[in-house]
């Protein structure tokens, strides 16, 4: 299984995310938490808000090219998370 996945932070007053894929998911955000995943991710807690399972790896990348370049699809996303879980800013 692969799996396309969004974590968001808190930097500054604003929510950022970052888009990835894998094919173990809690190994990859506990790599993310502790300053081992990608550059991008380094120093910050990340909050996992969404993922997608896909049989195959091909389709994964494709979902998780279109989910990095979706902007207003990702926005959807967090404001929904946000808006559901009444989300503290200072717990990100």
């Amino acid at each position: 299984m692969f799996y396309v996945y969004l974590i968001v932070t808190k930097s500054e007053k604003k929510i950022i995310s970052y888009v990835g894929y894998t094919s173990n998911l809690l190994k990859r955000i506990t790599l993310h938490n502790s300053s081992k995943g990608a550059k991008f991710t380094r120093g910050r807690f990340w909050k996992l808000i969404y993922y997608k399972k896909f049989n195959s790896k091909i389709v994964a990348l494709k979902e998780e090219y279109k989910l990095k370049n979706n902007y207003k699809l990702r926005d959807k996303i967090k404001n929904s998370y946000l808006k559901n879980e009444n989300i503290n800013f200072t717990a990100l």
